[in-house]
């Protein structure tokens, strides 16, 4: 199904007020497909790594 010139409009200014949590969005895909599709064993052991890391971080 097409989307409308006036849901064009309104995605984009969505998107431009709201341009950090796209990103945050944007990111968060990019990440899961990164592990879900083309992560090795060694990409997986490092990002459990940083996750720690980061969880440690959070927790403080």
């Amino acid at each position: 199904m097409a989307l409308t010139e006036s849901q064009h409009k309104a995605i984009n200014r969505y998107r431009s007020k709201n341009k950090a949590q796209v990103q945050y969005i944007n990111r968060r895909s990019v990440a899961k497909n990164f592990i879900l599709k083309d992560a090795t064993q060694e990409d997986l052991d490092m990002l459990l790594d940083c996750i720690k890391q980061r969880q440690e971080k959070l927790d403080d």
